[in-house]
Formats: structure tokens, C-alpha cells, sequence
């Protein structure tokens, strides 16, 4: 049995390839899955990082009820599973997908968008009650450059397909708040961080 070796790659070389979608081994990067886990545990801590800044500016102007309160709160959201979902054509009541499930679904449609990473994730509604209204909630941080309307419509739509197609939730809107705006991307040979 050979043991599994490092692919080589620094983290710092692959955080910079999350933030500029650049790389002279873009190749690999694209094909390895030790490169590939740690660009999505990149972007968790990037989406951790995101949530706190959230919660920061939300104390600061006197939402919630405290800056260690609402982290706490939002951790604690973040890391468990959630509300049990009920499958309507699951007759036993045996099978349930959870909140987080679904969460990291949204999450998942939202990587496979250029210029957008979502932060915050929320569903409101009874999701334990089959076929209730649902609202899915997103923070979106967006990359410069991308138009903010179109990018919205476009995660808007991709949120509705998927959730329609994976799960059995009566969505009734999907609402997309831009809360941060990152720099654009840099263009290859450039190093002033030029572009648009």
C-alpha cells in the first residue's frame, strides 16, 4: 500500500490562486485533490472570515445584542446540522435531509459562480413542515467588476434550479444581499493590480 504524498504545493501559492484565479500551475491546481480540498477549506475560512466581519458591523451599529453575543450565535449556527427536513414523499417519516445540508448546497452553487462567494446563509420558514413557504437568504461577497444585477439573477436562478432539483422544499424567494465587494482580478503578467 503506498502512502499518499504531498502534492507540493505551498498554501500561500494556492491562497493567492483562490484570489486571482491565476496561476503558472493552474493545471495541477485544477486536477489535484489535495489542492482541491485545501482551496475549499481556503474558502470556508474565507466565509468564517466574511461572518465575522458581519457580525462586527452589526454590533457596531447596534444590531444583535452584543459582538461576542453574535458571534457566539452564528458560530453555533454555522457548525451544527440544523433543522431536521422532512422528505414529503417519504411516507415512514424515516428520511430527513438537514438545514445545514441544504446550506452547503446554496454554498456549493455559489463556488460554481465566477465572482462570487456567499457568506451568511439562511432559511426562513418552517422548513419542518412539508411543502411550507421557505425564503433562502445569502450574503454575497462580489468580485469588482462583475455587474452586480446580473450576478444576482444569475445565483438567484442557479439557487431556485438546484434546490428544486436536490431537494423538496417549497422555496417562495431566494434574496441576495451584496455585503462586500472584493478587488478585481489581477491580469496575468500585471503586478500594479490592474484591471477594471
Amino acid at each position: 500500500m503506498n502512502p499518499i504524498r504531498d502534492c507540493g504545493r505551498r498554501i500561500e501559492d494556492l491562497s493567492d490562486y483562490l484570489e486571482t484565479g491565476f496561476s503558472a500551475d493552474a493545471a495541477h491546481i485544477e486536477h489535484c485533490p489535495q489542492c482541491q480540498a485545501r482551496l475549499a477549506g481556503l474558502r470556508s475560512l474565507h466565509t468564517a472570515a466574511l461572518n465575522l466581519m458581519d457580525d462586527d458591523v452589526a454590533s457596531l451599529s447596534g444590531e444583535g445584542t452584543g459582538w461576542l453575543d453574535g458571534m457566539l450565535a452564528n458560530l453555533r449556527l454555522e457548525t451544527r446540522a440544523g433543522r431536521s427536513i422532512p422528505l414529503a414523499s417519504n411516507t415512514a417519516d424515516l428520511l430527513t435531509e438537514t438545514e445545514g445540508a441544504v446550506i452547503a448546497l446554496v454554498r456549493n452553487v455559489g463556488d460554481s459562480l465566477g465572482g462570487v462567494l456567499i457568506g451568511r446563509c439562511r432559511l426562513d420558514g418552517e422548513v419542518t413542515v412539508p411543502g411550507a413557504p421557505v425564503e433562502v437568504n445569502v450574503n454575497v461577497s462580489a468580485r469588482y467588476g462583475y455587474p452586480l444585477p446580473v450576478m444576482a439573477e444569475d445565483l438567484r436562478a442557479a439557487i431556485l434550479t438546484e434546490l428544486l432539483v436536490e431537494t423538496e422544499l417549497n422555496v417562495a424567494a431566494v434574496n441576495v444581499a451584496f455585503t462586500d465587494m472584493r478587488e478585481p482580478l489581477a491580469e496575468p503578467g500585471r503586478t500594479d493590480g490592474g484591471g477594471l
